[in-house]
Order: C-alpha cells, then sequence, then structure tokens
C-alpha cells in the first residue's frame, strides 16, 4: 500500500463548510424571531426594546447570535486570507488582528447584554 502524500496547507473543507452552514441557520432563525417579535407587538418603541432585552432568554439568543456572527466571519476571514494573503509575515498578524477584533466584539456583545444599565 503506498504511503499517504500530504498536502501543504490547511483544508479545513467540510468542516469550515458545515461551520458557515450551522451558523448562517443560526443567524437566520435570529433575525426571523426578531422580526416576529417586532410584527407581534407592531413595532418596537424604545420602552418595549428594553422590556424585550430584560428577559434572559432574548439575551441569551441574541449572544447566541452575535457568538455564531463572530463564528462566521473567522472561518470566512481566516479562508480568505490564507488563499490571498502568501506571506506568512503578513498572514500571521493579519490573522492574530481578526481574532483579537473578534474577541473585543464578543466582549462588547456581553458588556451590553448584561452590563448594568
Amino acid at each position: 500500500m503506498p504511503a499517504k502524500k500530504h498536502l501543504v496547507g490547511a483544508h479545513y473543507g467540510l468542516a469550515d463548510w458545515l461551520a458557515q452552514r450551522v451558523t448562517a441557520v443560526i443567524m437566520v432563525l435570529y433575525t426571523l424571531l426578531a422580526l416576529g417579535v417586532i410584527a407581534w407587538h407592531g413595532g418596537l418603541d424604545h420602552a418595549a426594546w428594553r422590556a424585550l432585552f430584560a428577559h434572559q432568554g432574548f439575551r441569551v439568543a441574541t449572544f447566541l447570535f452575535v457568538a455564531a456572527l463572530l463564528y462566521h466571519a473567522w472561518v470566512g476571514m481566516r479562508n480568505i486570507s490564507m488563499d490571498y494573503v502568501k506571506p506568512l509575515a503578513v498572514r500571521l498578524p493579519l490573522q492574530a488582528a481578526i481574532v483579537a477584533a473578534l474577541v473585543a466584539y464578543a466582549g462588547w456583545t456581553i458588556g451590553i447584554l448584561w452590563g448594568h444599565p
């Protein structure tokens, strides 16, 4: 039996494809939920919006949406940088900056959702 040849590169393939689809479905479901809530209430004023986010379940759903969005963005940006930014000395700092920004966005989201009013 011939030895396996190792290909150069990450080759995430199926895992990336599946991650993009799953996160997209999560984002669509949340968007439909938010649109449904707005339609149910005939629009939302500031008081209704604050009351909606007073519910822990909606906060958790919103955080899951943002987490899915951030992971979706990471997979896409990682793949784009791996495909188009060839010099490793440029790609690694770029990817580190992307990760830092996404982590900051996650922290910002937590602060907004569970911070003090």
